[in-house]
């Protein structure tokens, strides 16, 4: 499943979310950042290699997304915004290197200077770069972005993002400086990440109320034309600044982009063998194992593959929401864990094409593995009288049922921690509390793919007595009800970057457990989680930033807070047969990220 308001812009949060870094302790300006100091590309390179230098520009792409839109602002909280938007007419002072794991380079700003002491760090932008309309970008714009974004109007994923920037300061007209609080690795890194905005767009649109007006950016596309809630079309901008800049080059090689929005994943899928559009990115297995076949797959009309990649697979999960009361003991979401048979579903529903994800880290070297470190007890062992024993043990697999019989076994298991919870058989055969109220529980869709997962979820979880009600809502109430903590339970994925850093407190922290639409979707408020976030925040080096991930993911299993869910190691597409691409493939991308490489036939 995909974040509805991260999905609408997942290209530019790739960017944006995607990359927590180390910065160079350095003092000298440099054209990129990097975890160690050191650039895989020179300050001279030409490009990136999972480019073409003989790609061609031309033709329409056209995409798809699922849902509506109802606003033009990919910042603020409220609505949703089209698909792409903030990746394609929005841009940031730096691009990352979908080929290195921890480094950016410079797009709108040219030089980054971070100061000796980690306090601050200086972006000279290029005189060249300039929005859409013509308009310099200045350090002012810079300001005013980082205003704009930490205003109440903006999503609270940003104020978040740069609590500890404590101000801005307009050296000239084309160099900006960020002074932070206290030292972080990735602040610089995470500042550089900062959309631009206009100052001058904004003055005459108020940044929260802009509705469906055209929005003014500086990226390779701007937006054509508009049909509400149904299509956006993007056209290639042929004045954009940056088109010989090294972090451009190659790139963005297509005349058109139209995205197309669908209500249903099976009319979508429908579509798209009927031609109504390009490319799709598969999350369905069944859908995957059954339904890309036929004539036009047979012929080469339409390309099915698989695409390798090494990015970190984050935790997905059905999640509790720790603001209902039924799920605050954690006998009872263990209890809700052990009801769910992974080998079964994916035997049975997704042609063995899944591993379960054991970690919050999941294929990554920060998931906990066998015992704690000395260094990582050092952490916890302050906290020992809150934590579950468990947490200073040997990391131990997911409950694994093998036949019928062993799944059986763990529903016992399951009945024996909800009675010691305080929940008992009434009335046929219901679970119910001391006050004789039945055990419920609302999950809400926002696909009606997961349906077919949940129903054997919900048979297990009728043989102990709870009734389990699954429905898939529209998109846009999906998104109200998410942001604003509606819901028993959903399905969700904490995404990792190769460097966690500040987004961790958006997701775990207690601060973010109140705040609408923040990632913090479980409810977590917990001083040990909060202090293991601050570890991983403000770890020094990568060694220390290791050790505080596998510190957080040995709690946060512990803790029972989801079900966990699963992953798979490689990109699953399909997409006409009209595309010419770049040799190399990146290393750390989603393969819409690299599409943006591709090109047309000629």
């Amino acid at each position: 499943m995909i974040r509805p308001f991260y999905r609408r812009n997942r290209l530019f949060f790739t960017l944006f979310l995607g990359i927590t870094l180390l910065c160079s302790p350095a003092a000298h300006a440099e054209h990129g950042i990097s975890l160690d100091g050191d650039l895989k590309y020179p300050a001279d390179f030409k490009g990136f290699d999972y480019t073409s230098s003989k790609a061609t520009v031309g033709g329409t792409l056209t995409l798809h997304d699922m849902g509506s839109f109802d606003k033009m602002n990919p910042f603020t909280l409220k609505g949703s915004s089209p698909y792409l938007l903030g990746a394609l007419v929005f841009e940031s002072l730096t691009k990352q290197s979908l080929d290195e794991p921890f480094a950016q380079y410079g797009l709108i700003a040219d030089d980054i200077l971070v100061a000796d002491d980690g306090l601050s760090v200086t972006f000279k932008l290029r005189p060249e770069a300039t929005f859409s309309d013509g308009s310099p970008i200045t350090a002012e714009d810079v300001a005013f972005s980082l205003k704009a974004l930490r205003s109440k109007e903006a999503h609270p994923l940003y104020q978040n993002y740069w609590r500890d920037v404590t101000k801005i300061e307009v050296v000239d007209t084309h160099t900006a400086r960020f002074h932070f609080s206290q030292k972080n690795r990735e602040l610089p890194l995470i500042v550089g990440e900062m959309p631009i905005l206009s100052k001058a767009f904004f003055s005459k649109h108020t940044f929260g109320k802009t509705g469906m007006s055209i929005p003014l950016g500086s990226g390779p596309y701007v937006v054509e034309s508009v049909d509400a809630g149904k299509t956006i079309t993007y056209k290639r901008n042929p004045d954009y600044w940056g088109w010989k800049i090294p972090a451009r080059r190659g790139q963005f090689n297509y005349e058109r982009v139209v995205i197309k929005t669908f209500k249903d994943p099976v009319v979508a899928l429908e579509g798209f063998k009927a031609g109504e559009f390009d490319m799709i990115y598969v999350t369905n297995s069944k859908q995957w194992a059954r339904d890309y076949a036929g004539k036009k797959f047979e012929s080469g009309q339409l390309i099915k593959e698989t695409l390798p990649h090494r990015n970190g697979q984050g935790m997905q999960g059905f999640i509790f929401n720790l603001r209902r009361d039924k799920f605050k003991d954690v006998k009872v979401r263990k209890a809700l864990n052990l009801a769910f048979d992974f080998e079964w579903s994916n035997k049975k529903l997704f042609y063995g094409q899944y591993t379960r994800s054991e970690s919050f880290f999941s294929n990554s070297e920060l998931g906990a593995t066998g015992k704690p470190s000395q260094a990582e007890m050092a952490l916890l062992e302050p906290f020992r009288e809150r934590l579950d024993p468990s947490v200073f043990e040997a990391v131990k697999p997911l409950p694994a049922a093998q036949s019928p019989r062993e799944h059986r076994t763990q529903l016992r298991e399951a009945m024996m921690l909800l009675k010691k919870a305080g929940w008992r058989i009434g009335k046929d055969r219901k679970l119910v509390n001391s006050a004789g109220e039945p055990f419920v529980i609302d999950f809400l869709l926002a696909s009606p793919a997961f349906e077919r997962v949940l129903a054997p979820y919900a048979a297990n979880l009728k043989r102990l007595g709870i009734t389990l009600n699954y429905r898939t809502v529209d998109l846009s109430l999906y998104q109200h009800r998410v942001e604003s903590f509606d819901f028993d339970m959903l399905v969700h994925v904490f995404g990792q970057s190769q460097s966690p850093g500040n987004e961790q407190r958006n997701m775990w922290h207690s601060e973010s457990a109140d705040v609408q639409g923040s990632r913090n979707m479980i409810g977590l408020k917990d001083p040990v989680i909060d202090a293991l976030v601050n570890h991983i925040i403000y770890a020094k080096n990568r060694q220390e930033l290791t050790t505080a991930c596998k510190a957080l993911d040995r709690v946060l299993m512990s803790g029972h807070y989801l079900v966990p869910n699963w992953h798979i190691p490689y990109h699953r597409i399909s997409y006409r047969n009209q595309f010419e691409r770049p040799e190399t493939v990146p290393l750390y991308y989603d393969p819409i990220t690299w599409l943006f490489s591709w090109w047309i036939k000629q």
